[in-house]
Formats: structure tokens, C-alpha cells, sequence
């Protein structure tokens, strides 16, 4: 049997913007699939055999190879819009390339959204047979296997509950129980544990390196966790705009992403992030953010155990009620340190058509000096299950927090802390017009 569990050469995946697949006869099947062969043909004889790309199209792979040995835990790293979630979609042959080829050496099971391949109506202990059998397992083998995956999820309680009926968390507890202990040969998860609770990740993380170290399995893991990667993956490979830019150990791998994917920016001016990427639908987004200390003595940077008042532009095309407003404060290697949420003071924000500059003041930063990053999140209501966000955007900018010059400075947390802030106003301007400076 060869040592290779995955083989990738020149994958690419072109996709049409904007367009609706059609419901097609058999006729029109069969026609196509007539035509296809002189397609092909006359393709390679213009010279490429991929089609060529347009204004309604675009590569989200390109020319992408790589290999993965059993028992390789392989980490995928990259910004929204890399390419991750495609790549991991073809592996998973839930989608076809365009272009190029994937041999896979073993049976796969896959972790790429939430409640996936889990039907809403049956219950949870009707989906893990479902699921098993899609794997390729016969009842005897998910039998055998039915306590585990059910202590390991920890929902025994609602295991008859239709699944439709169930939290986040909960579909993510019971998902990656079935995908991790059905016995496949290649683990593929995407940023899905990022819903559960932190000691749930962490089980998740150990029966991840319990998996590739003591039964030699492989695994695919998709993070922006860059904590998480470094501490769990033997290799990691790094996409940019559907190129695979590099690939090798970890440390070197993640130092590489993190010095091309972050801009620093000077405390008390505005910041335009409205081009920045991000998710959501759009009908509501930021724009731009100020931020700043009030303490002339450091030039008003953050500092340890001093107050942060940042302010956001948002724009909005109507009037809406937002009860899920987020400022998160990230470390170098995507931890998240610090988590100001309007749900968590119980506060709603009325959201005018136009511009709307929201003054939001965490008043005491409990961090060490140095860099980080500041994310937003931007929805009606909470993170709920299959929800699209208003906006989303991971990495607005880097704030830096300085040392004004007294020692032990600061408590540097482990975890995400709920800090002490509050909504100092909300400021509507109609229209499109420019939000006015402070």
C-alpha cells in the first residue's frame, strides 16, 4: 500500500459569478455530454485545456499540487477567499475541479459546516447511522462504535431530539463525534470547532492528535487559529487567491502569513476598512474605525489596564435594530483576548439609514504590550446556527499597546475575556454623506 494518502496536481476550480444553474432534460445531459470530447479537443488545441476566464467568472483554485502521507496532520491556512473551503470541499468530493486531479488513498470523513450531511427532521441517534452509512459502514461497525461517539458528544440526553431542533454547539458536539470515530482514514475539518465552547475545542484539538498519533490517521485542518495549527499540525500549507504561495513546517509557515496579512495604523485617525475582507450580507457594514487611549503621555495608544475607546462607522441601507455588535482583540498567533459584545450588556442598537458612528468604550484593557488585531462582527441577532452575519470582518487593522513605563503592566488572559465596556452614543447622519471627524 503506498504511503500517500492524498495526491493533488494542478487543481483548479473556476467559478461563474452570478449565475443560476437550470433545471436540464435528458436530453440536453445526454447532448452535453456528446459535445464534451470535442470540446476538450479544441481547447488543448487553442493551447490551454482550461477555460479562460471572464468578467462573471473567477479561480477560486488555482494550479494547485501537493501531497499528504498517512498519518500526516496537515494544516491549511489563508484569508477569507483563499480557497480553503473549496479545496477541502473537492477532497471531500462533495464538488469536481475544473481542472486537475485528486487521488485519495482511504476513506474520507469530512467536517466542513455545521450539521452537515445531518438530516433536520431524524434525531441524533438516527443521523449517526445515516452518517455512518454514507462513510461506507455497516450497522455491526457504527454499533460498535455508538457509546463512544454518544459519551464523546456529550448530548445523550437528546440523543431522540430531532436535530433540527438543536443549538449550535450541539451540532457541532455530535458532528464531529460521528466524523471522528466512524474509523476514516483521512480527516478533513474546516473552522467549524470555532462554534463550540472552548473546553469542547480542546477535546476536539486532543481526539484530533489522538487520531494522527496513536491510530496514524491523517487529518486536514482548516484554522485561522494559528495557535491551534502550530501546536497540532507536522506541516501546513498557506493559499493566497486560490494559489497555493507556500508550504512547510508551522512556525515558519505562520510567521510568513501573519507578517503579509496585517497593517499597523496610528491611534486617533480614521481608518478605512470598508474594502477590507470580510462575510455577511452587506446591508449593514463597517467603514471605518477610530481608536484611541486619551492619554497624551503615550501618544494616545492603548496601554495596559487603560481605557480603549474605538469608534465605528457603520452604513446602513435602512433602518434596523442590532443586537449583535463585537469588538474582539486577537494575539499574533489568532487567539482570541479580548470580546466586547453588546449581547452580553443586554443593549440594542437602532441603526439609521445613512451613517451611524457608534462610540464603544472598553475601560479597562487587561493586555500585555504589544501588537494586535482588531476584529467586528455586525448582525440582527446573536451567532445563530447557519446565520449570515450583517459583516464580518476578521482583520480590520493591528492596534498596538504600549508600555507607558511602569512594570507588571497588564494580565495577559488565556482565554477570551468579556471585558468591562459600554456604549458611549450612537450618532445617526442620514444619506450617503462622509461621517464627520471627531
Amino acid at each position: 500500500m503506498t504511503d500517500l494518502a492524498i495526491r493533488v496536481s494542478n487543481l483548479s476550480k473556476l467559478y461563474r459569478i452570478g449565475q443560476l444553474d437550470t433545471h436540464k432534460t435528458l436530453r440536453d445531459v445526454l447532448s452535453n455530454t456528446a459535445k464534451r470530447p470535442v470540446q476538450m479537443v479544441q481547447s488543448w488545441i487553442k493551447g490551454n485545456g482550461a477555460p479562460k476566464p471572464t468578467n462573471n467568472t473567477i479561480w477560486a483554485l488555482k494550479d494547485v499540487s501537493f501531497e499528504v502521507k498517512h498519518g500526516e496532520v496537515v494544516g491549511i491556512i489563508g484569508r477569507n477567499g483563499a480557497g480553503k473551503s473549496t479545496l477541502l470541499k473537492i477532497l471531500s468530493r462533495i464538488t469536481e475541479p475544473t481542472t486537475g486531479r485528486v487521488e485519495g488513498y482511504g476513506r474520507v470523513g469530512s467536517l466542513l459546516e455545521v450539521g452537515t450531511g445531518f438530516h433536520p427532521e431524524l434525531t441524533g441517534r438516527e443521523n449517526i447511522y445515516l452518517n455512518g452509512a454514507i462513510l461506507g459502514m455497516k450497522k455491526v461497525e457504527i454499533d460498535h462504535k455508538f457509546d463512544e461517539i454518544v459519551a464523546f458528544s456529550e448530548i445523550e440526553k437528546f440523543l431522540d431530539t430531532p436535530v433540527k431542533r438543536y443549538s449550535s454547539g450541539m451540532y457541532v458536539r455530535l458532528a464531529f463525534a460521528v466524523a471522528a470515530h466512524l474509523d476514516p482514514e483521512i480527516l478533513i475539518v474546516d473552522e467549524v470547532l470555532a462554534v463550540g465552547d472552548v473546553q469542547f475545542q480542546k477535546k476536539c484539538l486532543g481526539k484530533m492528535q489522538d487520531i494522527a498519533q496513536g491510530q496514524g490517521r491523517t487529518v486536514l485542518f482548516v484554522s485561522h487559529n494559528m495557535d491551534a495549527i502550530q501546536r497540532l499540525c507536522s506541516r501546513c500549507l498557506m493559499l493566497e487567491q486560490g494559489k497555493l504561495i507556500t508550504q512547510g513546517d508551522p512556525a515558519s509557515t505562520v510567521l510568513q502569513y501573519i507578517s503579509g496579512n496585517f497593517h499597523q495604523t496610528q491611534p486617533n485617525q480614521w481608518i478605512d476598512v470598508s474594502n477590507v475582507k470580510r462575510k455577511g450580507t452587506g446591508e449593514a457594514r463597517f467603514v471605518a474605525i477610530k481608536y484611541g487611549s486619551h492619554n497624551e503621555a503615550v501618544s494616545l495608544h492603548p496601554y495596559p489596564n487603560g481605557p480603549l475607546e474605538i469608534l465605528l462607522v457603520i452604513e446602513s441601507d435602512s433602518y434596523r435594530s442590532v443586537a449583535a455588535l463585537a469588538v474582539t482583540i486577537y494575539n499574533k498567533t489568532g487567539t482570541k483576548l479580548v470580546n466586547a459584545e453588546i449581547a452580553s450588556i443586554g443593549q440594542v442598537i437602532h441603526l439609521q439609514k445613512g451613517h451611524n458612528i457608534v462610540r464603544l468604550l472598553i475601560e479597562k484593557l487587561h493586555l500585555n504590550p504589544e501588537i494586535y488585531t482588531l476584529g467586528l462582527w455586525l448582525n440582527r441577532t446573536g451567532r445563530s446556527l447557519g446565520a449570515t452575519p450583517l459583516d464580518n470582518v476578521e482583520s480590520a487593522c493591528e492596534i498596538e499597546v504600549v508600555n507607558p513605563g511602569s512594570e507588571d503592566f497588564g494580565i495577559r488572559e488565556v482565554a477570551p475575556v468579556t471585558c468591562k465596556f459600554k456604549i458611549l452614543e450612537v450618532i445617526h447622519e442620514s444619506g450617503s454623506s462622509k461621517y464627520r471627524a471627531f
